[in-house]
């Protein structure tokens, strides 16, 4: 993981008033009309027009493709100082829609109303790091894009003596509603009290209930987790319980770009961009720049959450 950041959680809270008039990206780009595509030191690519033939006809007609992302969620995703998306999310999305040579809506959507979103045709694709399983496989066909497990972080000092899931039982843990790590503490087996989830809105919110003491312990994917102990208060405020059974995390799970089941053409599209993209190496330089190296995938497969890792 990495040994210094850029950019703090607690940047990506105090702009959240622009999270909140729900910040979009319009077909014709950004306020100057240009289109959206990667700016400044982001990562960058070239058109396939093989690629692009194989979109499917309403894309083409439109000439954008959609995609709905959760905001703030460093680092898959945040607003910059200019109120501009930011993060592994809108970058490769950006990237993607540049290797199939049309323009990019990305639009701010609450995590736990991504798929009906996606299911009302609001938008084309799902990027929010969202945690391919077999439950959202019945809805969803993921192209994975991220492999790790999920993480607990506590208050500096570790006032509360968690070392491993386990004494977890009978405490407090804060998450973001809807989210697979949710599940997972509600299945822990406890040798006595169970532990008590508190779901909330955003992840922020779940952050905070974990700083204001509301809860014992916060969890969250352990790329997040790690990156807001190193960010926030420059490493002071926050810890990672560092269980030696579970290295790279609780329960690894692959994360993926979410594509409605049904619309067959377009999964084989974003598949195969991607693999574009891991085969000339600008997908691994897209993690590398957001600090997530350590959670790449080999290659572009689809719904491997199903096969229970």
């Amino acid at each position: 993981m990495p040994k210094k950041l850029t950019r703090s959680l607690i940047g990506a809270l105090a702009i959240m008033s622009l999270a909140l008039t729900g910040c979009t990206n319009g077909a014709d780009g950004d306020e100057t009309g240009k289109p959206n595509v990667p700016q400044g030191d982001e990562v960058t690519t070239t058109a396939d027009p093989s690629l692009t033939k194989l979109l499917p006809a309403d894309i083409k007609e439109k000439g954008y493709i959609g995609i709905a992302i959760d905001i703030p969620y460093p680092p898959f995703a945040s607003y910059d100082e200019n109120g501009r998306e930011v993060g592994f999310d809108p970058e490769l999305g950006r990237l993607i829609a540049q290797k199939l040579g049309i323009d990019v809506v990305i639009s701010k959507q609450p995590f736990d109303s991504v798929i009906p979103s996606l299911q009302a045709k609001k938008h084309d694709i799902i990027m929010s790091g969202m945690n391919d399983t077999p439950e959202r496989e019945k809805t969803i066909t993921y192209v994975d894009y991220t492999l790790g497990g999920f993480a607990i972080l506590v208050r500096a000092g570790n006032p509360t003596n968690i070392k491993t899931l386990t004494d977890l039982c009978g405490k407090t843990v804060s998450v973001q509603k809807a989210t697979v790590q949710g599940e997972l503490l509600r299945a822990t087996e406890c040798p006595g009290d169970p532990i008590e989830v508190m779901e909330l809105p955003t992840d922020p919110d779940a952050l905070t209930a974990l700083r204001a003491g509301k809860s014992d312990a916060y969890s969250s994917d352990a790329l997040v987790a790690e990156y807001v102990a190193v960010t926030t208060d420059d490493g002071e405020a926050y810890e990672v319980v560092r269980d030696p059974q579970n290295p790279a995390g609780f329960n690894p799970v692959y994360s993926g770009i979410g594509v409605l089941k049904e619309n067959t053409q377009l999964v084989e599209v974003i598949q195969k961009t991607l693999q574009a993209l891991i085969d000339e190496g600008s997908y691994q330089r897209v993690l590398e720049r957001n600090h997530m190296s350590s959670y790449a995938v080999e290659s572009a497969e689809t719904n491997q959450g199903g096969a229970g890792l």
